[in-house]
């Protein structure tokens, strides 16, 4: 190998080495290490004033036969190939601010209307200044690692950019940026940040009215006993309330990290249904709503009972909850090229902004009227992650003055046919 190649791939282990330092993501040691290889050997072949290498077939570095530049021209070839399937996005630029390699990532990044990067100045492809800061920074010697960069196209997508200069002889001669994917990191942030904001606001409320009260009974008034027995109630309330928050973010806790595992059996449906509309009969005829349970007979599914009564007990009794007063709530079962299993209201609807969100974490479209009638804003959620526990989904429609459906969509396969567990239950018999 030349001593200008041996030059560059020493140039490029020391630029690993600085990004592997780098504390704030733990990135994969191998995939660096091919990017800065692949770096150097790109910017090494554009570098170089010789004549263009003539094609040849790559046969592995010891091909037989093989010259010292053929060899060397197949490895670059090779390290093309392996950064145009990175995810990563990977750019070199020359001293002068010229693009003299890139990998399909980088392109995406620029927006594929540029075409090819090659010899292009990086203020041709960006306006960002917290891109062109950067590198300019590492032409001037100094690495810049950890750049917040945003991009607001068809999609918004955050990338962590960190750009190491090139140097030859102590004096930059380039320098390598790395556009690191970490949209989906930011979002998962912002969630746990309003997750942990929700809990806060969700416990801080039931926690001040049971306070006061305490302190209130602790101030003489025990001997009222009128009084003493409603203010003990509406701390027995928000004591209930604080329990079932608990229990509802323990349990999702455990459902996500998949420590919740199903079991599935054999579930006659409409008898399962049958069971969570007797537990609902109280708040149902509270409100003068109708339950219908339009589940055909011997409809048999395969699936774990107690967590589709729960995602059903969840699904109709929001419905009971935000229906209009004496209205309907309809359980319907349908079976097209998946299973599907409907709750129907006649409620008021939801608008169509809170569709998207409505199965989040602690996600309300009326705050107020949720917390009144006693939700914990996880009821939802833990429908989606048991739905999807089963191999399905959860969806909804809604129309503003008609009602929602929400739909558990699940696999047909979980579908038992009637004939078949007819036999089973014999031979269970």
């Amino acid at each position: 190998m030349s001593k200008v190649v041996s030059f560059w791939l020493a140039v490029c282990f020391l630029i690993a080495a600085l990004i592997l330092l780098d504390s704030l993501f733990s990135y994969n040691a191998a995939l660096v290490l091919v990017f800065a290889a692949a770096a150097g050997f790109l910017l090494h072949r554009t570098l170089a004033n010789n004549s263009e290498p003539r094609e040849v077939s790559y046969e592995g570095p010891k091909a037989r036969g093989a010259k010292p530049e053929e060899d060397s021209f197949a490895l670059v070839r090779l390290f093309d190939a392996t950064l145009d399937g990175m995810r990563e996005g990977l750019l070199v630029v020359d001293r002068e601010m010229r693009v003299v390699a890139s990998n399909a990532s980088a392109r995406n990044l620029f927006n594929a209307s540029h075409g090819d990067l090659d010899a292009q100045r990086l203020t041709q492809l960006t306006r960002n200044p917290a891109i062109y800061s950067a590198f300019l920074d590492a032409l001037q010697g100094r690495e810049r690692s950890g750049v917040k960069v945003e991009t607001f196209g068809a999609v918004r997508r955050i990338f962590d950019l960190r750009v190491v200069p090139l140097k030859s002889e102590g004096e930059p001669e380039g320098a390598i940026g790395v556009f690191f994917d970490v949209t989906r990191l930011e979002k998962l942030e912002r969630v746990r940040q309003e997750f942990l904001s929700n809990v806060s606001h969700e416990l801080r409320t039931p926690l001040t009215a049971i306070i006061a009260f305490v302190e209130t009974l602790e101030s003489g008034i025990l001997e009222e006993n009128e009084d003493s027995r409603r203010f003990l109630a509406i701390i027995r309330r928000n004591a209930a309330r604080m329990h079932s928050l608990i229990d509802d973010i323990l349990e999702l806790g455990a459902i996500e990290a998949g420590t919740v595992k199903v079991k599935p059996t054999e579930v006659e449906l409409c008898t399962l249904v049958d069971d969570v509309i007797a537990s609902l009969a109280a708040p149902a005829a509270s409100r003068k709503i109708t339950l219908i349970n339009s589940i055909p007979r011997k409809t048999v599914l395969y699936a774990d009972p107690p967590r589709l009564e729960q995602m059903l007990t969840n699904l109709i009794e929001n419905a009971i909850k935000f229906n209009r007063e004496a209205g309907r709530v309809t359980i319907r079962f349908e079976n097209l090229e998946r299973c599907r299993i409907l709750v129907e209201d006649t409620g008021e609807g939801i608008p169509s902004q809170h569709l998207d969100r409505l199965f989040e974490r602690f996600y309300r479209v009326d705050r107020a009227r949720s917390r009144e009638m006693g939700g914990t804003g996880l009821g939802l959620a833990i429908v989606k992650h048991l739905a999807r526990a089963h191999g399905g989904e959860i969806s909804v429609e809604s129309k503003l003055g008609e009602g929602s459906v929400f739909t558990i969509d699940l696999p047909s396969s979980l579908l038992i046919p009637s004939e078949a567990a007819g036999q089973a239950r014999k031979l269970a018999g």
